[in-house]
């Protein structure tokens, strides 16, 4: 294209001082839209229209807009598909967006264009008249920046929005939840190391089993994060395709050839981020697979959040008629009525954020099955409750390890009286003397309440037998037959 003439760039600061509203067009006719916001038509009839409920598109799909519709400014200026001027303009203000310095004029709802179009022509809007303030210009006359012709150049709506959701994901795992995760598993980490050697009894089915060590039973609460994050990582990959440069239905029609690629490049510079054009950009926009493995995921660490703190609400119980085999922090009261008592909050906190994710992931899965022909049309419900569920996980492991696990204490004397009165580590005599003979000590020592030692001697075991096999630690160890710990 023939290069125009630059013009005279202001510095200005963000915000539009306006005593009544002024008119913008779109392809339907005129709106009047607020004096004081940098949005046009299309965003104001949206406001109206699907005005619907009280769920904001989430902050972090506008910024990742931001980055995205830098990345493409720069590469149309690059490919000579705008002045160099107007794609710095633009890219001047995309970053006003990417940094959240004009979040109060991105105010949709969620619940709008399955596509996510009021999204794009929003975040189109609002860099175009921005742009406009910047060149000395009139709010709403395009000039010299268009929405459609200038920011949205070689885009749409339908591969820039999963660009987007893409992009503000990965910035969302990698920034929130996974710090907050690694922190949480540091700490369970440290426990279990610390109380390697403190034997307990262990429990299946609810009742008496083997022992085991407080630092076995954490272990195996380490390992079930270290299995969640790896799987988390690994969805990850997904979304480093990005489905820009697709256009319409994947075609790519509008956009010029390379155009996917160049932005892709772009913003993984931009981000610091792996992020490459998706192979397929039929797939990457008529399916939201790979936000739909990332969300199952998050259902994955959900399912082992909540094993973790409702053993440990357990095993806190108490703390005279449960198992009060921890100590948990008493953070604040916890009844209106019954003085001193203390209840396990942020377990309590931790298994209800965990069935909110379980239940929205299913609202997820059902909206990737539903994606018809050459676009999946429920992306705003996609991305809302991927976000929403990235932020509650960060934010209850961040709480969940500072106010409980932290904190929590061993009940040593309660678990050595469990050990001593356990009536399964008649396990190992079962070698020695038959499983049916050691099943009627079992059932003898329940029956009359006595020790297990009493009961085995009262049915011929000796003394020094008894003894020398029925050593709790030991039992914790068994010969390592396997390999395994």
């Amino acid at each position: 294209m023939t290069e125009s003439p630059s013009p005279r760039i202001l510095t200005l600061p963000i915000g539009i001082t306006a005593l009544s509203g002024r008119l913008e067009s779109d392809s339907l006719g005129q709106v009047e839209v607020p004096g004081d916001r940098y949005w046009g038509a299309q965003t104001q009839r949206a406001l109206v229209q699907l005005g619907i409920g009280e769920e904001l598109m989430p902050r972090e799909v506008w910024r990742a807009y931001g980055v995205v519709k830098k990345a493409a400014a720069l590469v149309n200026a690059e490919m000579s598909l705008l002045p160099r001027w107007m794609g710095d303009l633009i890219a001047r203000v995309a970053d006003e967006v990417a940094e959240g310095r004009l979040d109060a004029h991105f105010p949709l709802r969620v619940w709008q264009s399955g596509s996510g179009t009021q999204t794009n022509m929003n975040v189109n809007e609002v860099i175009s008249n921005r742009c406009i303030q910047l060149t000395g210009g009139v709010l709403g006359s395009k000039r010299p920046v268009h929405p459609n012709d200038h920011v949205n150049l070689g885009q749409s709506t339908n591969d820039t929005f999963p660009t987007a959701m893409h992009v503000a994901t990965v910035a969302l795992l990698s920034d929130h939840l996974l710090p907050r995760l690694d922190a949480l598993h540091g700490t369970i980490a440290a426990r279990a190391a610390a109380w390697s050697s403190i034997v307990k009894t262990g429990r299946t089915h609810l009742e008496d089993a083997t022992p085991l060590t407080v630092g076995q039973e954490w272990s195996g609460y380490a390992a079930q994060l270290e299995d969640a994050r790896a799987a988390i990582v690994r969805e990850m990959g997904g979304l480093y395709r990005l489905a820009a440069g697709g256009t319409a239905v994947g075609t790519g029609l509008g956009a010029p050839p390379g155009f996917g690629r160049k932005v892709a490049a772009r913003i993984a510079d931009l981000t610091g981020r792996p992020f490459v054009t998706a192979p397929n950009k039929f797939a990457a926009q008529a399916s939201l697979d790979d936000m739909v493995r990332a969300s199952a995921s998050l259902r994955g660490l959900a399912v082992a959040l909540f094993k973790i703190a409702n053993d440990l609400r357990w095993l806190g119980s108490g703390p005279h008629a449960g198992l009060h085999e921890l100590h948990l922090p008493a953070n604040e009261p916890g009844s209106s009525i019954m003085p001193g008592k203390v209840n396990p909050t942020q377990a309590e906190a931790m298994l209800m954020v965990c069935i909110e994710v379980i239940g929205a992931d299913t609202a997820v899965a059902m909206a990737g099955a539903e994606g018809n022909f050459e676009l999946n049309a429920f992306r705003p419900l996609v991305i809302k409750n991927v976000l929403r569920n990235i932020h509650l996980l960060g934010d209850a492991c961040d709480h969940f390890r500072r106010f409980l696990v932290e904190g929590a204490t061993l009940d040593e004397k309660r678990l050595r009286t469990y050990v001593d009165r356990s009536l399964m580590l008649v396990t190992a005599l079962s070698p020695e003397i038959g499983y049916d003979a050691a099943a009627r000590i079992a059932h003898l020592a329940a029956e009359e309440d006595i020790p297990l030692r009493e009961a085995a001697l009262r049915s011929g075991v000796s003394e020094e037998r008894f003894d020398a096999l029925v050593v709790p630690e030991r039992l914790c160890r068994p010969d390592d037959r396997d390999g395994s710990e």
